[in-house]
């Protein structure tokens, strides 16, 4: 009588087995419509710009134009600089003076994405430009991932978390940070203000 040899499964099965199990959840709607739906709620006000990439991320950023400086660029004829390395030459001790004024502020950054890890590696490190949120399925939330280990992160780093159900809806998940933040003139800063001042003015025109 023959039998038929168990057959163990390797690792790359089992993740396989994990992953089909446990389905990482759709966005209800398009992460434009999310984002610009999360900044209303937040009480965001400024222009909800295309989702761009920034050091690495994928952010949406709400910002809004601060008129006497951007008026001032316009009559030097200092346009957006989006060279990096030009920039870094503009927090020099001898350039002071000599570089044109941030044209733009940053009110927010939100991250849209179907898994609160993916969202908080794009919003956190924007926190210290203002404030930062993630906008996740509401499904995330029925998680002890989410529960265990996404909320004590979003606590720490002041991160708000808007939850969208099937019909796009929002609701706010967690409170975090919500108010004007000095930002601290660095070179990263002044590339990244640089950057959303050229998405600016590309998306008003």
């Amino acid at each position: 009588m023959s039998s038929t040899p168990a057959r163990i499964a390797d690792t790359g099965e089992a993740r396989a087995l994990t992953s089909t199990a446990i389905p990482v959840p759709e966005l209800p709607g398009p992460a434009e419509d999310l984002a610009a739906a999360a900044a209303l709620r937040l009480g965001w006000h400024g222009v909800v710009l295309p989702e761009m990439v920034l050091m690495g991320r994928r952010v949406t950023v709400v910002a809004e134009l601060v008129p006497d400086a951007h008026a001032e660029r316009v009559c030097l004829g200092a346009g957006p600089e989006p060279d990096r390395t030009t920039v870094s030459t503009w927090v020099w001790p001898e350039m002071d003076g000599r570089v044109p004024p941030a044209a733009v502020r940053i009110v927010g950054v939100l991250a849209v994405a179907r898994h609160w890890r993916t969202a908080l590696a794009s919003a956190v490190p924007f926190a210290r430009f203002g404030n930062a949120a993630a906008v996740l399925p509401a499904s995330v939330a029925l998680t002890h991932d989410y529960l265990g280990n996404c909320l004590p992160r979003v606590r720490r780093y002041g991160v708000s978390v808007l939850l969208a159900d099937e019909d796009c809806d929002l609701s706010t998940d967690v409170a975090g940070r919500n108010e004007t933040v000095p930002v601290e003139d660095t070179a990263t800063t002044r590339w990244v203000n640089e950057l959303v001042y050229e998405q600016l003015l590309a998306t008003a025109s």
